[in-house]
């Protein structure tokens, strides 16, 4: 076997190893049309894809959640990502899971190069946009990603990382592609599991909060109260960024050390390299 990493040379449709370039769908597909689908993103990190189990499970619970017939068992799953990683000698990259619903079923499991950020976003943090949205069905993880892709976009023509949704009671309840956390007096403040995406990575911050005593308090920050300064520190998380700490909303600056948010990430980062 060749040794040297081909990240994206081929990908996995419904368990066959296939070239990348035939991990297609048709446009005239009812599913792809009406974005019925649903995903997972993961790290592999030296050869493992990191909290697999944890990316199945979500992945079963977002069909189950909008009825997505779902064939295939979690072993099959996780001997068809094996495959991949084995056959195209994957060290570190990001794998996608894609499911497409209808009378066939779709699975397509493809590489990229693992996602990463300069150094300076940890230290200096990142500027974040609010935008006004909610997305359908916020449990579940799901090809219907007009909203985000609209937010994000107004977020990157202002030069900005990310955009936070904010829904009509004017609760920010999430990113475009992370889970976000805000510091009061202390306690670490959240949306209620049922208003947003179960994060896997959301649930490692939790669990790091645990570890470093810090409470943690669901309920979601109030859009008004973030800018009169009732908060002091702010992050965001997602598979690909750990915590990643917020240094701007709009026009508003949060000047911190982050310090809570980096030792967080860091335990997130740890618990990754050593899972197994």
């Amino acid at each position: 076997m060749n040794h040297t990493p081909m990240i994206g040379r081929h990908a996995i449709r419904n368990g066959a190893l296939i070239a990348s370039s035939e991990a297609t769908v048709a446009v005239t597909s009812r599913a792809v049309q009406y974005g019925f689908s649903t995903y997972e993103s993961l790290r592999v990190v030296e050869g493992r894809a990191v909290h697999l189990d944890d990316h199945l499970e979500r992945l079963a619970s977002s069909c189950e959640g909008i009825g997505l017939v779902h064939p295939f068992t979690s072993d099959q799953i996780r001997a068809w990502v094996a495959d991949l990683i084995a056959s195209d000698s994957i060290v570190e990259a990001t794998l996608r899971v894609q499911l497409y619903g209808g009378e066939e079923p779709l699975l397509f499991i493809t590489a990229t190069p693992i996602l990463t950020y300069p150094p300076f976003f940890y230290t200096d943090g990142v500027g974040v946009t609010t935008y006004r949205g909610e997305r359908l069905i916020p449990s579940c993880k799901t090809g219907n990603l007009l909203l985000n892709y609209m937010a994000l976009a107004d977020a990157q023509r202002q030069g900005c990382f990310e955009a936070l949704l904010v829904d009509r009671h004017g609760q920010i309840l999430e990113g475009t592609r992370s889970n976000f956390f805000a510091f009061r007096d202390g306690s670490l403040y959240t949306a209620a599991d049922e208003q947003v995406l179960l994060g896997i990575t959301r649930e490692q911050v939790l669990r790091a909060c645990h570890h470093l005593g810090i409470e943690v308090i669901f309920e979601a920050v109030q859009v008004e109260e973030l800018f009169s300064g009732y908060y002091d520190e702010l992050f965001i998380s997602a598979t690909s960024m750990a915590a990643m700490p917020i240094r701007s909303v709009d026009s508003m600056s949060f000047i911190s050390t982050y310090e809570r948010t980096l030792a967080i990430k860091d335990l997130v980062r740890s618990w990754e390299m050593g899972e197994r």
